[in-house]
């Protein structure tokens, strides 16, 4: 398989899940899970699953995520309407799925990668960005 050279100040794809999450969480995004999907799946790294509250709160965090990977010279490409309740905005070595609660809990994707190692994640105090539990 062909590999794309990096550049130089490229983000890895932890950072990029964590950054995608800190974005979701700094618009109040609900329920923010990120998964290493290595060893789980041939398509991505991370995935990094969010809820919204409204099809407008939807729009928002999508709207955050791809700002936030535009600023770090990230390629982010959207999928899905806010108003379908699922979006996805695809990283290649993140995917970030931002759904509504009702159509969260009717695809229950996170119950298909049962074998993914959950990131916990954790402010540094209260009201400081996210970051992971695992960097202490």
């Amino acid at each position: 398989m062909l590999a794309l050279p990096r550049k130089e100040n490229a983000i890895n794809s932890l950072e990029l899940a964590i950054e995608a999450a800190r974005a979701l969480d700094e618009r109040l995004g609900k329920d923010i899970r990120v998964l290493d999907m290595r060893g789980v799946s041939g398509l991505t790294d991370y995935c990094v699953i969010a809820s919204g509250t409204s099809a407008p709160h939807l729009k928002a965090l999508t709207n955050e995520v791809q700002h936030n990977m535009k600023q770090r010279g990230v390629m982010a490409r959207r999928s899905g309407l806010p108003e379908s309740g699922w979006v996805v905005v695809d990283c290649l070595d993140a995917v970030i799925h931002i759904f509504a609660p009702e159509a969260r809990a009717y695809y229950a994707i996170e119950s298909l990668w049962k074998g993914a190692l959950l990131i916990p994640l954790t402010p540094s105090s209260p009201g400081q960005p996210l970051r992971p539990a695992l960097a202490d």
